[in-house]
């Protein structure tokens, strides 16, 4: 493994030095996980790709983002309130655990830490607690018999797919599931009475998530700069901004913040009536378990705000654009209409795409 060169992109924007430092830190494992996800977001934010890290590091890409997201969810939980006890715990281990946490607020966050950390959660375990946590905050007023503690927002997701449970065996480990962790009485109460209440409630399935996925060369359009109409000088060619494409979208910048992505004319995106664009990472996606992290575009309709079980939504989750789906008519305020989940195209050798000679034949 080598130090990373000055970035060539951005040479101004990181001090070599402290960059040297960190990738030594980084390679010698210096330093507690915390650590290495400020240093790994500072190399980042300096200009440098996951594989460049990776190559000076050997930090893998998919454990470069763990621990930079964990190391933010861990620098959240005093925010949030979370106890001493579980801070001290987590400052040493947990990145996983913390990183199933990344879509809470930080209020939520510090509970959902103090619980798994009181419980002894794995990895798997804190991502339902997450999940069920996150779900619980939609009610405007919390279901009978639960409180707003987070024990009694697991317990209820448990009680819920209890009740949506046929099968005894099944069943049986929600409720004793519901059980450890309610924190009132009443949400014990309303748990144990489903030892005898064995009516079932039909469970709506989540709605398929509209992936889409680039194909061909031929649907990756390419942005060109116009510079105007003959006759014309000079100057006004040496106006028109070089335009620098950011993959794997293809993506353009020109002055200021603003920004703009080729994309095919897909019917459902023809039928859009307010179409906006949000880059987003796989893992922020709902119902997805995937291991593989990959970028991809978030096309949203936000003239489309009417309820339906079948779409997937964005919403305000406290300061946040966050994507749901709602089984039911909820109050929340819908901001539009998930209409597609784009990938990126798989290219196999890039280079070897450029070479005209090799696309010809």
């Amino acid at each position: 493994m080598t130090d990373l060169p000055p970035n060539s992109q951005n040479p101004n924007n990181a001090d070599l030095d402290t960059t040297q430092e960190l990738l030594r830190k980084l390679r010698q494992k210096q330093g507690n996980w915390v650590e290495w996800g400020q240093a790994i977001a500072y190399l980042q934010k300096a200009g440098y790709n996951h594989q460049e890290i990776f190559e000076a590091t050997g930090f893998e890409p998919i454990q470069q983002n763990q621990v930079v997201v964990g190391s933010q969810v861990y620098n959240s939980l005093a925010q949030g309130g979370a106890s001493e006890a579980t801070r001290s715990h987590y400052a040493t281990r947990g990145s996983d655990i913390l990183y199933e946490l990344r879509l809470l607020t930080h209020e939520e966050r510090a509970a959902a830490a103090d619980l798994t950390f009181q419980h002894k959660l794995d990895m798997d375990e804190a991502r339902e607690v997450a999940k069920a946590i996150k779900e619980y905050s939609r009610f405007r007023t919390f279901p009978e018999g639960f409180s707003d503690h987070p024990g009694d927002a697991v317990a209820y997701h448990a009680w819920k797919l209890a009740k949506q449970n046929s099968d005894l065996q099944e069943r049986s480990r929600l409720i004793a599931k519901g059980l450890r962790f309610a924190n009132t009485q009443t949400a014990r109460k309303q748990i144990e009475q489903l030892l005898t209440d064995f009516t079932v409630e039909p469970k709506r399935p989540a709605p398929l998530i509209p992936f889409y996925r680039l194909e061909s060369e031929e649907e990756l359009p390419r942005i060109v700069p116009v510079a105007g109409e003959l006759p014309l000088t000079p100057d006004a060619l040496k106006a028109v901004p070089f335009v620098s494409e950011i993959e794997p979208f293809r993506m353009v910048k020109f002055a200021g913040e603003q920004a703009w992505v080729p994309l095919p004319g897909w019917q459902v995106l023809l039928s859009a009536e307010d179409p906006v664009v949000i880059l987003a990472n796989s893992d922020r996606l709902p119902n997805q378990t995937q291991n593989k992290l990959e970028k991809v575009l978030v096309i949203v309709d936000r003239a489309q705000r009417q309820w339906d079980a079948s779409s997937y939504f964005i919403v305000n989750n406290s300061g946040e654009i966050d994507i749901q789906w709602f089984e039911t008519a909820s109050d929340i305020p819908l901001l539009g209409k998930v209409i597609i989940i784009l990938r990126p195209k798989k290219i196999l050798d890039e280079e070897f795409t450029k070479d005209s000679w090799q696309i010809d034949e």
